[in-house]
């Protein structure tokens, strides 16, 4: 697909600095880009790219001034990486194909109703009183339980299995390999040293516009429900125990890890392999650094950072000083020999 800038511009509600009737027909980064790119600047540190590119057009902010001369056209808009998603979203939904119907081999329980859109791929399983939105689409080699309800535009990507009685929301996505609704791991200490597993006898609830990346794992409730809020985004690779909930437009990165239990605010951004503890409260609008060990509760409109995760600020002096460690460890014994030789000097 082409498109002048001019008319990408109105679009997006932007203004163009430049050939407004430059055409456009691909994307790329603005290192890499060639003519006929669109490519954007959010990061200050690439700002130096911008006067080497080769993109055609570039998305800046509207404020952006340019320190030197600027070959290409200038997109001016008001967030270049917001305008960006926008744009990508649009290209792709133009690009996915358009399944509907139910594809053989599958099985599909009888009585469970196919709304308008419905698509279900083939060797899918749909279980007893499944509940479907309009506009589902079960990928091949999903699994959907007996009882799960799935509301509209639901996207389940090829091998995702959903347990019994879980609920999910409008526009979710599942990638590739997630299981929602395994077990909790609940498993009760016997005299003889045994353990007795404790039937997990609760489910997940998914709100709306949930997505979950491949191979994440989000476990069932002992009671109650495991609950994932509205807007909630998981990247891969992350494991959410029974009985957590996780509050409104939450994010977090790879490898999390949350224990039984634990509650976890809104609006929090939480990086890669952070592990909390269960039975603990985590406020809202927390930043939570990579690899955080997070054992306690946690307040409000806090940056922590290390194991066990304490005040990012904090975090960066101690690093100063653990980074010197090996020159004070030779200045003490410096410092002792120095202090004995002057105590046998005066004995």
């Amino acid at each position: 697909m082409e498109i002048t800038a001019q008319q990408l511009a109105a679009m997006v509600g932007g203004t163009v600095d430049g050939d407004s009737n430059v055409v456009i027909n691909n994307y790329a980064k603005i290192e890499e880009a060639q003519a006929g790119c669109l490519t954007f600047l959010a990061n200050p540190k690439y700002t130096h790219f911008i006067y080497e590119t080769q993109a055609s057009a570039v998305l800046v902010r509207n404020d952006f001034k340019p320190e030197q001369e600027v070959k290409t056209t200038l997109i001016r808009v008001e967030d270049p990486y917001a305008t960006l998603a926008q744009l990508l979203n649009y290209v792709n939904s133009l690009m996915q194909p358009k399944r509907v119907g139910v594809e053989q081999p599958a099985f599909v329980s009888e009585g469970v109703e196919l709304p308008e859109g419905t698509y279900v791929g083939a060797f899918a399983y749909v279980g007893k009183n499944v509940k479907l939105g309009k506009n589902v689409k079960v990928y091949p080699q999903v699994y959907v339980g007996d009882g799960v309800e799935l509301g509209d535009d639901v996207v389940l990507y090829p091998g995702v299995k959903i347990y019994h009685g879980c609920k999910i929301g409008n526009r979710c996505m599942i990638h590739s390999g997630t299981v929602i609704g395994s077990d909790g791991f609940g498993q009760a200490p016997q005299a003889d040293g045994t353990f007795q597993k404790i039937a997990q006898v609760g489910i997940v609830i998914i709100e709306d516009d949930v997505e979950i990346g491949a191979n994440t794992t989000i476990d069932r409730a002992t009671m109650g429900a495991t609950v994932i809020k509205k807007g909630v985004k998981l990247d891969n690779l992350i494991q959410v125990a029974h009985n957590v909930e996780i509050g409104e437009n939450t994010v977090m990165a790879a490898q999390v890890g949350i224990a039984g239990s634990t509650k976890i605010g809104r609006n929090n951004m939480i990086g890669g392999q952070v592990g909390f503890a269960g039975h603990i409260t985590v406020g809202d609008y927390n930043g939570i650094g990579a690899q955080s060990g997070v054992p306690n509760s946690v307040g409000d409109k806090q940056r922590l950072l290390g194991a066990p995760a304490i005040n990012a600020l904090e975090f960066a002096r101690q690093q100063v000083y653990f980074k010197r460690l090996g020159e004070m460890t030779a200045d003490i014994k410096a410092l002792k020999k120095e202090i004995a030789k002057l105590r046998d000097e005066k004995e």
